[in-house]
């Protein structure tokens, strides 16, 4: 796994580095280089299991994709959909560096700006990525929730772009649960981890803003229906909560 600078997109090259502290910038170095480790160790233990809903996408991987999931699950999604040129908007702001360092050596590339800050910019980013071929990633419910309260960038790339939605969701045996906003999954070594999909989603292209809220309703939906589905399954077949 090579250990070189981590790639950045044209938008994230023609804009100036956060401004942080010198212990802010220790520790991002610190942060990203163990959260990196964690993954890469933690991540080759996990015994997957892949569900696809009925009427869902004929295999796992979907290319390109307008890939959404909650932000409790970046750490076993990153090791999942780690090495594919998946680009992934991360937030403007100390949180998001540390993330966009650790997921960069996973080889995501990264843009920039969330619902909260610089917005706009990062979905022109987001676009622009779609357009050169690479798949884009969203954590739904981030910067910083409410937990499981899907947010509609997402749907408007769709719209724009004509890449279809792809939901998922992954459900883990054995984690440990942060205590934070998105209560933050980190999956115990050898955990089952159980990945569920759901079905595509097609945002017509001639819509305008008052005709998107129920695809975003169905985004919404989906999300809700796989978690819990993924979630009951873990518990059925392992008696222990995801």
């Amino acid at each position: 796994m090579s250990t070189s600078a981590p790639p950045t997109t044209g938008e994230n090259s023609e804009k100036e580095e956060p401004a942080f502290t010198l212990g802010q910038r220790i520790t991002l170095f610190l942060v990203g280089w163990l959260g990196y480790l964690a993954v890469s160790l933690i991540g080759p233990t996990l015994q997957w299991k892949v569900e696809i809903e009925e009427g869902g996408p004929a295999s796992e991987r979907v290319h390109p994709a307008i890939m959404v999931f909650w932000h409790r699950g970046v750490f076993p999604a990153t090791y999942r959909y780690r090495h594919l040129g998946i680009a992934v908007m991360t937030s403007a702001s100390f949180d998001g560096e540390y993330i966009a360092r650790i997921i960069e050596r996973c080889g995501f590339l990264t843009v920039r700006g969330s619902s909260t800050r610089g917005g706009v910019r990062a979905l022109l980013g987001m676009h622009k990525e779609l357009e050169q071929g690479h798949s884009a990633g969203f954590t739904i419910d981030g910067p910083r929730g409410p937990r499981y309260v899907a947010k509609s960038g997402p749907v408007l790339l769709a719209r724009n772009t004509g890449v279809p939605l792809y939901c998922f969701h992954i459900a883990l045996e054995k984690a440990w649960v942060l205590n934070s906003w998105d209560k933050f999954m980190i999956p115990k070594p050898f955990s089952r981890a159980l990945l569920r999909v759901g079905r595509l989603i097609h945002v017509p292209g001639n819509l305008d803003q008052s005709e998107l809220q129920p695809y975003q309703d169905e985004v919404q939906a989906t999300l809700d229906r796989i978690r819990m589905a993924a979630e009951q399954r873990m518990l059925a077949e392992t008696g222990q909560n995801a």
